[in-house]
């Protein structure tokens, strides 16, 4: 006979993370056809586990989250920038290295150079790092070419590593990262590329879920940042925005009238753009691992946040420059001892605030009935433990569309 579902997970601490940690207590979750299809108290079950489900697991008490959401990296990359994080550990400054061929055009040049299995292979040890720490779903950016063919080259590895190993990929554009070497300083004239050239054919060939923008001094201003995101929409491609990571330069309120998924960065941003990005709905994305890496001492406005009751999301912002971190956990507790979120704060910013920054909430980020059941049993017995801990990972099983899956280590 049929059974009514396909796995049943029994007697374990559920995360649900639908508002803070929304814990189930003995809880049992069950999943139909990659989906969850019950979950509450395991006493609740309509039946006895073994007569609902052919397949039934015991979590022993552990706990179970949903599957991290890691919703700003930039992990597709060639090389690696280590000998410039000694050099600035010298004394050697930024603008020093930069103006020797180095900073993100030495990140470029290295992309560029290299074969689109030395890209991919690179960067799928990085996605295979963070899937190791719990994560199901990653936001892989472009950027690292600024020329059509390695952009194209980039997205094209981001997809293939979604084809090989158990992973959602959500790619972005962001070809508007930085002025490339060949239009220094014609910033207009890569902008028209950018916009008439490279963002159609992003939409026309479905290569990206949505368009970013580098909107600061060092990179791009408002006027060309928002010709960007007209372009964008025009196309039917969601936007988003580094904003406010060195100035106050009001791009995070220039997105939030474009109603950008999100603004990422925003150490900088004043009270007047939060209120702007809490009218929109935009998320607000805080980068800990570059804060931490670059020994940055102006914090984002968490407390302003919290007052307008934005939603904050967390991510690794993995990328060779200013935060070569590749673990979500660390991340977890990286947001509480620096930006000083709780750790429920923190737990729902990779998981449900997360997935609403990719335009995912409705499928994903939360344990709830009718998502993709993708989750993560930890060998801890309360969430804060993750947050907690460092240098551990304490992964016990990773759930993606109601399939087990190999820790990827």
């Amino acid at each position: 006979m049929t059974k009514q579902f396909d796995i049943i997970w029994v007697n374990g601490l559920i995360a649900t993370c639908e508002q803070g940690y929304g814990l189930i207590e003995h809880g049992a979750i069950a999943v139909k056809n990659g989906k969850i299809a019950w979950i509450g108290s395991a006493k609740d079950l309509p039946a006895k586990p073994e007569d609902l489900a052919g397949e039934v697991h015991d979590l022993h008490g552990h706990c179970v989250t949903p599957g991290f959401i890691d919703c700003h990296t930039h992990l597709v990359y060639a090389g690696n920038r280590a000998h410039e994080f000694e050099q600035r550990l010298r004394g050697i400054t930024y603008e020093e290295i930069a103006r020797n061929g180095g900073g993100i055009q030495s990140t470029v040049k290295a992309t560029r150079a290299a074969t689109e299995d030395e890209l991919f292979q690179q960067s799928l040890k990085r996605a295979r790092a963070l899937v190791a720490s719990g994560v199901t779903t990653i936001e892989i950016k472009s950027g690292y070419g600024l020329d059509w063919p390695t952009e194209l080259k980039m997205l094209r590895v981001a997809k293939l590593i979604e084809e090989t190993i158990p992973v959602t990929i959500k790619r972005t554009f962001l070809g508007a990262h930085t002025v490339p070497v060949e239009y220094r300083g014609n910033a207009d004239e890569y902008i028209q590329l950018v916009c008439e050239q490279m963002i159609p054919t992003v939409a026309e060939k479905k290569l990206a879920d949505a368009v970013d923008v580098f909107c600061e001094k060092i990179a791009f201003n408002l006027e060309q940042t928002g010709r960007i995101f007209r372009t964008a929409k025009k196309f039917g491609l969601d936007v988003k925005c580094h904003a406010e990571q060195l100035s106050d330069s009001g791009s995070a309120a220039l997105a939030a009238k474009y109603h950008a998924l999100s603004v990422d960065h925003l150490e900088h941003a004043s009270a007047e753009s939060v209120k702007a990005i809490a009218r929109s709905g935009t998320v607000a994305v805080l980068l800990p691992g570059a804060y931490y890496f670059l020994r940055e001492t102006k914090l984002p406005p968490v407390e302003l946040l919290r007052e307008h009751q934005v939603p904050v999301a967390i991510a690794s912002d993995c990328n060779p420059g200013t935060s070569p971190i590749m673990s979500l956990l660390m991340i977890l507790n990286m947001a509480c001892t620096l930006f000083r979120l709780t750790p429920e704060e923190a737990l729902e910013g990779v998981t449900r605030h997360a997935a609403k920054a990719l335009g995912m909430d409705k499928t994903h980020g939360t344990l709830t009935v009718g998502k993709m059941a993708d989750f993560a049993v930890w060998n801890v017995a309360h969430p804060v433990e993750l947050v907690y801990y460092m240098g551990d990972n304490p992964l016990r099983q990773l759930v993606k569309s109601g399939a087990i899956t190999p820790h990827l280590r």
